[in-house]
């Protein structure tokens, strides 16, 4: 496209008429300079840029994520989300390892084209910018995020375990069944939690989201994975977390008091987070608490794969009530 064509069809998609000079931009790798009313050309690729992703965790939308652009494709004036290039690391502490973690844009690239066919993975593929920058270009999910759907039962938990969980659980076993495609290429997600699936509105499907981070940790390749597949099943059977001191201080109606809590009935990742959920909910099956205590500080036995865990979880589902 030419720069009149492209302001073209900048007008014909956005809701007000560009004034002055159009900024287009090739090379991406100062994105904290590529503003809202920009133009993105990658290749034969041309975007127009609405702003950015916030991080959105714990049902709060947080601190814009600058490097992930909301855009415009100009060629249908369909919605999209870039990826632009950006690298950090940092420590993750799981008992007493630590784990460096980090972002690889190609390693999400080539997640994307790996899953291509597997509607449980979000869709994309990527360009190099003329810099050398991996751009991810990703079709959006219309849904609700994981953590949200969850958080918005508002019965009390009894009710939500027998009578909303066991379908839930059986969706979930699917959703982990996809990882475990993932990591029989030899790949990892690199950071699993409940705001990275979001439930397709056209499928249904709890779909996985955002590839880009990756980690090192030799003796369990995919442990980080698996514990955060640990967080998210937590989070699911106790419909929402439970913190120690957050139960001390204002417990719901019903539950068990947490007097008896002993240190191994607590999350080897999160100090302060009930692993041993069926202290506070005994109708929780042995079966399925057995699961969530090999995420705990009283655990000797890790799960060293995904197939692993979801052997268990298969064999929770005749002692989950339907």
């Amino acid at each position: 496209m030419t720069e009149a064509e492209i302001r073209e069809k900048v007008d014909l998609y956005s809701r007000f008429p560009h004034r002055g000079k159009l900024k287009i931009w090739t090379n991406t790798t100062e994105f904290m300079d590529i503003q809202a009313g920009d133009v993105i050309s990658l290749e034969e690729h041309h975007f127009l840029v609405r702003g950015e992703e916030v991080e959105g965790r714990f049902g709060l939308d947080g601190e814009p994520k600058f490097w992930v652009k909301k855009v415009i494709d100009l060629s249908d004036g369909s919605s999209k989300i870039l990826k632009l290039v950006f690298y950090e690391s940092f420590l993750m502490q799981i008992g007493p390892v630590n784990i460096r973690c980090f972002r690889s844009p190609r390693k999400e690239a080539r997640i994307l084209g790996k899953t291509r066919d597997d509607p449980y993975f979000m869709k994309g593929f990527d360009v190099q910018d003329p810099a050398g920058n991996t751009v991810r270009i990703l079709e959006r999910i219309q849904g609700a995020r994981y953590y949200d759907f969850i958080q918005n039962f508002s019965m009390d938990h009894e009710t939500y375990f027998h009578e909303h969980f066991p379908g839930i659980f059986k969706r979930l076993i699917d959703c982990f069944e996809a990882m475990l495609r993932l990591h029989q290429m030899e790949e990892v997600h690199g950071d699993i939690r409940n705001d990275h699936i979001l439930i397709d509105r056209k499928n249904n499907l709890f779909t996985w989201i955002d590839f880009d981070y990756t980690y090192e940790w030799a003796e369990n390749p995919f442990g980080v994975d698996l514990f955060g597949l640990g967080n998210i099943l937590l989070f699911t059977v106790g419909m929402g977390f439970h913190n120690l001191p957050d139960l001390k201080a204002c417990a719901p109606p019903g539950m068990q008091p947490t007097s008896c809590m002993e240190p191994e009935d607590l999350s080897l990742f999160f100090k302060h987070r009930i692993i041993n959920l069926q202290k506070l909910f005994p109708y929780i099956p042995d079966s399925l608490n057995h699961v969530l205590m090999h995420f705990s500080c009283g655990t000797d036995v890790f799960y060293e794969s995904t197939e692993e865990l979801l052997r268990d979880l298969k064999a929770c589902e005749v002692q989950v009530p339907s």
